[in-house]
């Protein structure tokens, strides 16, 4: 274990700030839900009204599916930065907004107040402007988790350039055609930067990526590693050596533009079934609005509470629940640099002991993969200041759940399984901290302004339950604030991909359950979902059960042509322990008992029929598995897999073809 240091924050001023639309009880729950279904615009004109506004809004909402158009506030003016920066400056500009954590445990942490962020985000927006940077101009932020990630997408939005984070890990080809579609002018990036015991060279892959791209006029590099990196005259420029520039021309505080509620704020890229990338775009108001509202419901935060996700900025989560969701409320988020196991499976334990973090945030697939090194690394930490725990990026098994909710939580922290999308901007189903109740595995309620429903495969809400639950395809009947508007320069993509399915709904892509009292649980993606011997079965419920087995760490399951059942159920699975091992590592006895496990938590229906021993599962940056590489797998198309090299391990792939069964 490493070096502890002490944390405290005495010298700084407490916050003092109220959230009057905060729900305190079940009832006030139904009550704001039934509110904010029967009557959307005046539920989200009190909420809204909250915020600071340079211009009201002419008109609340302005919305079809059909097209689609979604409008929010429609008329009003505003700029998100200053609800995130300036409307704190008076009472609460030396509370901590960003503490941050390297990753390096011996390197010391950063805190930022907010009068402090207010000034760094200023002059950055002004070092912007000096280089060339105008309103609605494209800027490609390429860094590592450091605060001037976040300074660089607050100063873009204070000036009204539109931010798109690219994830510190992609490849320069990945880079290249996120550049190229989003006609991006501009790039933000480190000479370097630090994840776990790796080095990242960011300059370099952007040089690689910007080679034959004939649009980006200006690269700010900000100093991080050290690294020897290639700076080109004309083009590439220093972060610190511009700030100087800024310093000494002694120029006074960047104002805020003025933007339009619907004026879009950033793209952020994600994975589609064509593998070509889609930018869904969010605009300012809406997302502002719904950004906040979520982190301070869902999460229940107090003043002066410590935030922990423990996300990257470079995916939906980060955006929302590191930068402006907390930022907008007020709040104190705290930004790590490293991953749970550098330099060991403490890390997490040890920054919840040193900073007396009150929310944790994190991933399913971080929580199983640390509940792998048992109790040891946890039992030397002071955990006692959390207060809520939460899960995001996908359902949580059940076993993962309660080891969280024991070892973790101690039994005494509510959990919050949080389902949404990078296109919803912010959570859509969750329960509320200790105000609704939660259920291992279950995302629960809808948020105050999602109507959620399930439908058949021809659009019809399901209205007959099957085993005592309704079962169907997730839809949202009616726009939320943070509804994505459309994809970067395809409109019709973002139509035919969530629109067009069904009439009149916005299909999330998602199966799931519903119970008689109105509450969610996540199956997995429609196309996920099995059709065997004509029972549905969701691939969820399946790796939950394996997962239950002792010595499997993580699960994937697919479907493929099976003769007899029409489709087959094939398991990938990464498995640990010692019992039932062959000479190849792993043996049919651990087959037989994984089935077995199967059998009695689901049912004989349920049990795959191929099982293969993985080392690691296919991933995208964010956390996902992509399960469209393992479904060619197992049916045998190896030929065509798709571009392999935006995964988090390219490698995982050739293992996984050559064990193929």
């Amino acid at each position: 274990m490493f070096k502890k240091c002490k944390f405290g924050i005495s010298n700084l001023q407490p916050l003092h700030m109220n959230y009057p639309y905060q729900i305190k009880s079940l009832e006030q729950y139904h009550a704001a839900y039934k509110k904010s279904i029967d009557t959307p615009e005046l539920f989200w004109n009190e909420i809204a009204e909250t915020f600071i506004w340079q211009k009201k809004w002419d008109k609340t909402l302005d919305w079809n599916f059909k097209d689609p158009k979604v409008e929010w506030f429609k008329g009003g003016k505003l700029n998100i930065t200053e609800n995130c920066l300036d409307r704190h400056l008076e009472k609460n500009g030396n509370t901590p907004a960003i503490i941050w954590e390297p990753n390096d445990p011996l390197e010391h942490h950063r805190i930022i107040t907010y009068k402090q962020l207010h000034l760094k985000v200023c002059q950055f927006a002004q070092v912007l402007i000096n280089n060339g940077v105008q309103k609605g101009d494209r800027v490609c932020v390429y860094m590592g988790m450091i605060p001037e990630l976040a300074i660089a997408i607050l100063a873009c939005a204070r000036i009204g350039a539109i931010h798109s984070v690219i994830f510190g890990g992609f490849s320069a080809q990945s880079i290249s055609d996120r550049l190229e579609d989003a006609k991006a002018e501009f790039i933000i990036t480190c000479d370097g930067a630090y994840r776990g015991a790796k080095d990242i060279p960011l300059k370099a892959v952007i040089d690689d990526a910007l080679i034959g791209n004939k649009t980006v006029k200006k690269v700010i590099v900000c100093t991080r590693t050290r690294t020897a990196v290639s700076m080109i005259k004309g083009r590439d420029v220093w972060w610190e050596d511009e700030i100087k520039k800024v310093e000494s021309q002694g120029l006074e505080l960047v104002t805020a533009v003025s933007m339009d509620a619907e004026d879009p704020l950033f793209i952020l890229y994600t994975s589609g079934s064509t593998g070509k990338p889609k930018g869904v775009v969010h605009s300012t108001a809406g997302y502002m609005v719904y950004t906040n509202y979520t982190f301070v419901n869902v999460f229940q935060y107090q003043p002066n509470d410590i935030f922990f996700c423990t996300a990257d900025i470079g995916w939906i989560t980060g955006h929302s629940y590191i930068v402006y969701g907390p930022l907008s409320a007020g709040g104190t988020s705290l930004m790590f640099e490293g991953i749970p196991t550098f330099p060991d499976a403490g890390r997490f334990w040890d920054i919840i002991d040193k900073f007396k973090v009150n929310i944790l945030y994190t991933a399913p697939t971080a929580i199983r993969s640390l509940m792998g090194f048992g109790l040891g690394p946890v039992k030397d930490h002071d955990l006692s200041s959390l207060k809520v725990l939460g899960t995001v990026g996908e359902p949580i098994n059940e076993e993962a759940w309660h080891w969280y909710d024991e070892n973790i939580g101690k039994k005494k922290c509510p959990i919050v399984d949080t389902w949404w999308q990078t296109e919803t901007g912010g959570v859509m189903i969750s329960n509320m901290a200790g105000i609704t109740p939660g259920k291992p595995g279950w995302a629960t309620y809808p948020m105050p302004g999602v109507k959620a429903i399930l439908v058949d495969d021809k659009g019809n809400e399901i209205t007959e339950k099957e085993d005592g639950l309704y079962r169907g395809n997730l839809c949202i009947t009616q726009p939320w604030p943070a509804t994505l508007r459309t994809t970067y320069g395809d409109h019709e993509r973002c139509r035919t991909n969530y629109f067009a399915t069904y009439e009149n709904l916005y299909f999330t892509g998602d199966g799931a359950l519903k119970n008689e009292d109105g509450q969610f649980r996540i199956t997995g993606r429609v196309d996920d979902v099995l059709n065997v011997s004509g029972h549905r079965i969701g691939t969820a419920e399946v790796e939950n059960a394996i997962n239950m087995h002792a010595g499997v760490v993580e699960s994937a399951v697919v479907g493929y042509p099976h003769d007899i059942k029409g489709q087959g159920i094939y398991a990938y699975v990464i498995y640990t322990g010692s019992h039932g091992q062959d000479t190849h590592g792993t043996g049919d006895m651990v087959r037989k008992d994984i089935l077995q496990t199967v059998t009695r938590i689901i049912g004989p229906i349920a049990k795959p029929d191929k099982i293969q021993f993985v080392s690691g599962l296919p991933k995208t940056r964010s956390g996902k598995i992509m399960r469209r590489i393992l479904r060619k797998v197992a049916e045998g198309e190896t030929s065509n897999l798709g571009d392999t090299s935006t995964l988090l391990d390219p490698g995982v792939v050739d293992e996984i073809v050559k064990g193929m069964l």
